[in-house]
């Protein structure tokens, strides 16, 4: 009796088994079919159905990864594509799978994934010549890459070098015209100082007028010495002396004199 129903109930749990499978071709056969139409949205759905009816259900995993590429939904594509190849055992399921999440990185200029990935594809095919060349591809857009990158880094220090060299020179302009600021300045100080020494000069007349009569007295010429001078004066008086006592004289022989009465 009990070996009655257990066999029973695994004929029922074949059953359904084969049912679900059955369930999960169907769903990925009308996801293709939707597919082949555009219809990616009703595709999509088709094999989410089929994911969920046989887990194990690689295609339908390996198209859905399919749709989100054609979709532009790089992300969900390249983790769809992940699972598969991590699910399967076997190499021509993971060549595929490697090779469509290499053209992900690709879409996204992920070059250095891409080219990881190639070489993942071609370690389980490696006579896949659109992997290749995809690999080959890869590569040299990873180079230019790297130089447009390093061209950009040498004209960015460039850039900085300039910038810094007219910052140098603005600080020298700078500098030069400062000084010129202040010897302009000094000079208007200079010139502001005479103006006030001149306005002084201008109300003190009378020292100005001594100061300049001092100054244009002429000067003896001949340069006489002091017993020089002194025997000059000393001439100049006795010659005056002796044109008095002449005068004198002359005087004195002029007057009449009276004769003395007698009482």
């Amino acid at each position: 009796m009990f070996r009655n129903y257990t066999c029973l109930f695994f004929i029922l749990f074949l059953t359904q088994v084969i049912s679900q499978e059955r369930d999960s071709n169907n769903y990925t056969y009308n996801g293709n079919k939707f597919s082949e139409k555009k219809v990616f949205d009703e595709a999509e759905m088709s094999y989410r159905k089929a994911i969920s009816s046989e887990p194990n259900n690689l295609k339908a995993l390996y198209n859905l990864g399919n749709t989100h590429y054609k979709e532009k939904d790089f992300d969900e594509a390249a983790q769809r594509f992940f699972q598969t190849q991590k699910e399967t055992d076997n190499k021509y399921q993971k060549h595929k799978a490697f090779h469509n999440m290499g053209n992900v990185y690709m879409q996204q200029k992920e070059y250095a994934k891409a080219i990881e990935a190639y070489k993942n594809a071609l370690r389980n095919d490696s006579t896949d010549d659109k992997t290749r060349y995809n690999y080959a591809l890869a590569k040299e857009l990873l180079e230019k890459e790297k130089q447009k990158q390093k061209d950009k880094e040498s004209k960015e220090d460039q850039k900085q070098e300039e910038e810094k060299k007219n910052d140098q020179e603005n600080d020298d302009k700078k500098d030069d015209g400062d000084s010129e600021n202040q010897d302009k300045k000094e000079k208007d100080d200079k010139k502001s100082k005479n103006e006030g020494d001149d306005n002084k000069k201008d109300k003190n007349p009378k020292k100005n007028q001594d100061s300049d009569s001092k100054k244009d007295s002429p000067k003896p010429k001949g340069g006489l010495s002091n017993q020089q001078m002194k025997n000059l004066l000393e001439a100049m008086n006795n010659q005056e002396k002796k044109v008095q006592d002449k005068v004198n004289a002359k005087k004195i022989k002029g007057v009449p004199v009276r004769g003395k009465k007698d009482w």
